[in-house]
């Protein structure tokens, strides 16, 4: 039985932009902020799939500027904060005043899980505007606990008010979530969370693993809608938290509702664990490097399962998109 609430915080509209290739619409952002914040979920997330920045041609191009569906967001929500992430070197901290300015109240800061030395100037222009601030560790798989616990202490450090371990490969087992939380609960003094993907079948049973361990904040996105095989799912972890007895705030019809009639209808597919998404979780790729990989293996005639397995090997992570390109050229001519 649980005793203290999780927080939910929904990326529907920010990683699920990575599955709809950052083609939502101000409508979109309507309908679905409205539905998500009827039913109570406390924290939704607006921006492009990359954070503030991130509508280029290396990462994908908007269909519509991140800051009018953040005013969308912020002009629509009544009860929820409307939060954004900003990975640094892509997001500046222009970007960040400007939605500061329109009205988020929340920013999610993101770095590869070794290099959180790189966020300390965002974390202190956030504070200096008065921002609730949540550290993002990415791809966390790929450091041991004990020294993620120290770049999470580092964020703590410089502003933190929340440090999340992020599987953004989808390819942590629960033993390893508990152990990564069990490792920041020892040195932090602020609240953990978890960000799940579900590319091997896991996202909600590594996020109940991370609640047992004491994390308080959890990702999920309405209908799964996120990069790779998606996120764990919002309306499925609020039932799972319901019947075993945490508080989360959300109405569980309603939240089902916004998943089957305001979420689903604006997907491009289905959140499905396919065969190159497994392969992303088996080989601890990046998530968002999904989509990439297949176009990229149209144009160059390669099994997109070789470039995320080659990937995998470089230890690529967030940031190094072209490596894709390069990757499915360099098999291409190895095949012919």
């Amino acid at each position: 039985m649980g005793e203290q609430k999780i927080r939910i915080m929904d990326t529907t509209l920010r990683d699920g932009s990575h599955a709809v290739r950052h083609q939502f619409t101000k409508e979109n952002v309507r309908q679905i902020v409205q539905a998500l914040d009827e039913a109570g979920v406390p924290v939704i997330e607006v921006t492009h799939g990359d954070g503030l920045g991130g509508s280029t041609i290396q990462y994908g191009v908007s269909l519509v500027d991140e800051m009018e569906l953040i005013e969308e967001a912020v002009k629509t929500s009544k009860r929820a904060k409307i939060a954004a992430l900003l990975l640094p070197g892509v997001g500046t901290k222009k970007e960040l005043m400007q939605a500061k300015d329109i009205g988020i109240e929340m920013v999610r800061i993101a770095t590869q899980c070794s290099e959180a030395d790189v966020s300390q100037q965002h974390f202190g222009l956030a504070k200096e505007l008065g921002l609730e601030t949540v550290g993002f560790l990415m791809m966390a798989h790929m450091l041991p606990p004990e020294e993620l616990a120290e770049q999470a202490r580092l964020m703590e450090s410089y502003g933190a008010d929340t440090v999340y371990i992020v599987d953004s490969a989808g390819t942590m087992m629960p033993d390893d979530v508990s152990d990564r939380v069990d490792a920041l609960r020892k040195v932090l003094q602020i609240p953990i969370g978890f960000h799940g993907h579900n590319n091997m079948g896991l996202a909600i049973g590594n996020s109940i693993a991370a609640i047992k361990a004491g994390a308080l904040n959890i990702d999920t996105s309405t209908r799964g809608l996120g990069a790779g095989s998606g996120n764990t799912q919002t309306e499925v972890l609020a039932g799972v938290l319901s019947r075993l007895g945490y508080e989360t705030g959300i109405d569980l019809f309603k939240i089902m509702d916004a998943a089957e009639y305001i979420v689903n209808p604006v997907m491009h597919d289905q959140m499905i664990i396919n065969r190159d998404a497994l392969t992303i979780g088996c080989m601890g790729v990046y998530s968002t490097f999904l989509i990439h990989a297949k176009n990229a293996g149209e144009k160059f005639g390669v099994d997109p399962r070789n470039i995320l397995m080659e990937l995998g090997r470089r230890k690529a992570v967030a940031g190094q998109e072209d490596w894709i390109l390069d990757v499915a050229a360099e098999l291409s001519e190895m095949k012919g």
